[in-house]
C-alpha cells in the first residue's frame, strides 16, 4: 500500500535524536489588545494566526522553518472554508511542509474566531 503523492504536506517528521522541542498554545488571529482581527475573514484569520504563530516560536528560540507537525482549527462546517484557510497556510509553511491536521469545528475560544494554528517546532535556530 502506498500514500497518496499530491498531499500538500509530508506525511511525518522525524525529531533529530536529542532535539528538543517546542510546543506552541494554538495561535489566535488577535491584536495585541487581545481583539480578534478580520472579523469574518477566514484568510485573514489565517494570515494573523500564523503571523501570531511566527511571533511566539521566535520567543521561544525556533522558527516556522522548524515546526514538525501543525493542527489548523476553522470554524466552520464548509470545507470551502477549510480549503481557503488550508492555502493560507500552505504558503506561510512553504518547503518545510510540515505534517498537518485539518479540522473543522463548530466554535473556537473567541468571540468571532474563525482560525487557530497549533505547532510542535523543533527548539533553537534553523
Amino acid at each position: 500500500m502506498s500514500l497518496f503523492p499530491g498531499a500538500p504536506y509530508e506525511y511525518t517528521a522525524v525529531a533529530p535524536e536529542g532535539a528538543k522541542l517546542v510546543f506552541a498554545a494554538g495561535a489566535c488571529p488577535l491584536d495585541e489588545a487581545g481583539g480578534v482581527v478580520a472579523p469574518g475573514d477566514f484568510e485573514g484569520q489565517a494570515r494573523a494566526a500564523l503571523d501570531n504563530l511566527r511571533t511566539a516560536l521566535e520567543a521561544a528560540g525556533s522558527s516556522l522553518e522548524r515546526v514538525v507537525k501543525t493542527t489548523v482549527y476553522v470554524a466552520s462546517d464548509d470545507r470551502a472554508d477549510l480549503v481557503r484557510v488550508w492555502g493560507i497556510v500552505e504558503a506561510g509553511f512553504a518547503a518545510a511542509r510540515p505534517p498537518s491536521t485539518l479540522l473543522g469545528v463548530a466554535a473556537l475560544g473567541y468571540e468571532g474566531q474563525l482560525v487557530e494554528v497549533e505547532a510542535v517546532a523543533l527548539a533553537g535556530p534553523d
